[in-house]
């Protein structure tokens, strides 16, 4: 994963409108799927992560995802997926409108 984010900042990135942090667009509602995947695996939920990409989830679903998406939606674990919604997918949707509303 490592290789890929020195790769995407090599080809030419740097001229692009939003900079990449981590590989990945600032604003998760610029996230493909693959970005969604590649920060839940980053963040240690490796077997969760699939999830995500199997319902094809990228930055605009995610942020409008409910607690109860989380939970059962995605047919995950209730320790992981907790986890995953409370120190992840909500404090994303808050940055996001935080970001978004001035």
């Amino acid at each position: 994963m490592l290789s890929v984010d020195m790769e995407n900042k090599k080809n030419g990135s740097v001229g692009v409108k939003n900079s990449l942090e981590n590989g990945r667009p600032p604003d998760p509602a610029d996230w493909a799927v693959v970005d969604v995947v590649n920060y839940f695996r980053t963040a240690g939920f490796e077997e969760q992560a699939n999830a995500f990409q199997e319902q094809e989830i990228d930055g605009k679903s995610l942020l409008l995802m409910t607690r109860n998406d989380v939970l059962t939606g995605l047919q995950l674990k209730l320790g992981p997926a907790l986890k995953i919604y409370e120190y992840h997918v909500k404090p994303l949707q808050s940055k996001h409108l935080k970001n978004n509303s001035s």
